[in-house]
């Protein structure tokens, strides 16, 4: 680390050696890759959001069994739970989202949503979350793919050096287990450099450590900013002598050494700051020890997170068979743990006035429930999603289902409607184009409104 480099010596180097030094040598970082963001952009005049925070409840949550419940249809339709009043007069939930009810007050709840998908997760996740409704192909992510909000973001909203401006944990989600990974979640045609950071440990374990963010053993951070300046000293000295990309590339590597260097981001992922209470509030498993690291890296300035809550799409929600014993002894009460504890902690800060929280889901689930011990399958033509926080509107329902939950009888509402929405907040709008690696210009959102009775 002591050698000089002279300026005459510099021309000399071979060009391995540069991508070597450019490259971390030894450190094997796995940033550099997803920090390529470097085109601002101005938010939208009005813009409410600062940050989102995305829980994607992959496999199809029961829109009736959670948030649009049918207490006086049929006994095939309506199920085992029993409705319970909450914080907005005249709205109900279901009996084990007790801690969610009392804060309906604070939410915009849709219970309009419908998408031409049935069959497929995979296109059902692509549309929930890229807003790109393409039918039923299925698949895994494509380069071609439209972007998701996170990579869309940390394009047009890159975020301060020292911070991850996009973050997907706790899995990367399979269409099927050990099929390949959905779409929706990745940077599709801007580029792999928008990818999220993936944050695949389990956080809810007593020695989680995230090693992509921390020096191999033996190697201080001393000595990681010891080879930045080296790479400093060296680019200045190379002057314009080479090409473009590797220049790019060690702005890339300087971005990894600020994160690397960024006692703020680190400490982000040090679920050890916070009491044991308040583990206990968000749920000691994975997906709610997730949703509280999503918080926190929020406010180590990420502007991005997204909670898949599922290893594959048949693991959690897709509740074909058992859906009411699967839904009682374990999604809901997580999912009411997590994100109650959520939307408590950012409004106590005073975050969640530039913070959008989205619970989405692929869709819903049938009206009629099935002969696989009270299951229920696939249902695209009607299903709810909450939103909250960001300068959504509080206290509201946004549409209406028939007596069953089959069909939306007023304010129908699409998936592109709903991401529309959410980039407006987030100071982005979705009719800009893109352009994809051939240079074509291609829509944020294709297909897609601004809902503006969802804005407060």
């Amino acid at each position: 680390m002591g050698e000089v480099i002279s300026p005459q010596g510099a021309s000399m180097w071979t060009r391995r050696e540069l991508l070597r030094v450019g490259g971390l040598g030894p450190f094997g970082l796995s940033l550099p890759h997803l920090l390529a963001a470097d085109e601002k952009q101005k938010p939208l005049a009005g813009s409410k959001a600062d940050a989102c925070i995305i829980l994607f409840l992959n496999g199809g949550p029961s829109h009736l069994d959670m948030w649009d419940m049918k207490p006086l249809a049929p006994t095939e339709f309506r199920g085992e739970f029993k409705p319970i009043n909450t914080s907005l007069p005249g709205v109900q939930l279901c009996e084990h989202l007790p801690r969610s009810a009392k804060l309906m007050n604070r939410v915009t709840l849709v219970r309009s949503m419908h998408h031409s998908v049935n069959n497929s997760h995979a296109a059902a996740v692509y549309a929930a979350m890229t807003g790109h409704d393409r039918g039923e192909q299925g698949g895994g992510a494509r380069p071609t793919d439209h972007p998701s909000p996170g990579a869309v973001l940390g394009k047009l909203r890159p975020v301060a050096d020292t911070s991850l401006p996009y973050v997907a944990l706790p899995y990367k989600t399979k269409e099927g287990a050990g099929g390949p990974l959905q779409p929706g979640f990745l940077s599709g045609f801007i580029g792999a450099s928008y990818d999220p950071f993936w944050v695949l440990e389990d956080p809810n374990t007593p020695n989680f450590h995230l090693r992509d963010l921390a020096p191999p053993e033996g190697i201080s951070l001393e000595r990681i900013q010891g080879r930045s300046r080296l790479l400093s000293q060296l680019d200045h000295r190379l002057g314009r002598q080479h090409e473009r990309s590797l220049t790019a590339m060690n702005d890339f590597q300087r971005r990894a050494f600020d994160i690397l260097s960024s006692a703020t981001t680190r400490q982000a992922f040090e679920l050890t700051r916070e009491t044991d209470a308040d583990r206990e509030r968000y749920g000691r498993n994975i997906y709610g020890q997730s949703v509280l690291l999503s918080r926190r890296l929020i406010e180590a300035g990420t502007r991005t997170v997204t909670v898949s809550w599922a290893p594959d799409a048949n693991a959690t929600w897709d509740t074909h068979g058992s859906n009411f014993v699967t839904l009682k002894n374990s999604l809901l009460p997580a999912f009411d743990a997590a994100f109650s504890s959520l939307l408590e902690d950012l409004s106590q800060s005073g975050r969640l006035e530039r913070t959008l929280v989205a619970v989405l889901g692929d869709f819903g689930r049938t009206p009629r429930i099935n002969n696989n011990n009270g299951g229920r399958d696939h249902w695209n033509s009607c299903y709810s999603v909450m939103l909250c926080g960001g300068g959504i509107r509080e206290g509201y329902v946004h549409g209406a289902s028939d007596r069953t939950g089959a069909v939306p009888i007023e304010a129908p509402v699409t998936p592109g409607d709903i991401i529309a929405t959410m980039y407006h907040l987030l100071g982005v709008d979705h009719s800009q184009m893109l352009y994809d690696s051939l240079a074509r210009p291609q829509a944020i959102v294709p297909e897609g409104r601004v809902v503006h009775q969802l804005l407060g």
